[in-house]
């Protein structure tokens, strides 16, 4: 199938099966290896990209779906080499820890605040809620995305 969508903000034009898994496509066709696979059903959120606004599973999600689409992945958060407020208020507040949630994390919260700029804690807690961090108790990934917001990420 012949692809036509936007990455990270540019024209792009692939071939590839429509069936193939989404993460399989980014990973291994587009060589973005920001996107990680963590349980592959959906559960973890570590592959958590943003498709058309929406914060998806990539795992669960085929290929062919990005067809027209506009498609995020972490590699798109910064901005001319510069990490974005979001990023830097992970790293600013302590919630990148072993870091392999981290993208899933971002791009949940990424997805989040371009629909709701000011989001309130608990809107944040279910705009995170499809995605598994193993070492934080989440409090500092709240604080986070609320620093970013504040920072009109």
């Amino acid at each position: 199938m012949n692809l036509q969508f936007k990455l990270n903000g540019k024209d792009i034009k692939m071939e590839v099966r429509g069936e193939k898994r989404l993460l399989d496509f980014i990973r291994d066709d587009l060589h973005l290896t920001g996107t990680k696979e963590g349980c592959g059903i959906g559960e973890c959120g570590a592959c958590t990209v943003v498709l058309n606004g929406e914060a998806i599973h990539s795992c669960l999600t085929v290929a062919g779906q990005v067809q027209g689409g506009e498609l995020w992945t972490i590699e798109g958060v910064e901005k001319d080499r510069e990490l974005s407020a979001l990023q830097k208020a992970f790293i600013e507040k302590g919630a990148v820890q072993c870091g392999f949630c981290t993208p899933g994390m971002i791009m949940s919260a990424k997805a989040l605040l371009m629909k709701n700029p000011d989001p309130s804690d608990e809107e944040i807690r279910r705009a995170l809620a499809g995605n598994i961090c193993r070492c934080s108790g989440y409090r500092e990934i709240i604080e986070a995305v609320k620093a970013a917001a504040q920072q009109g990420e």
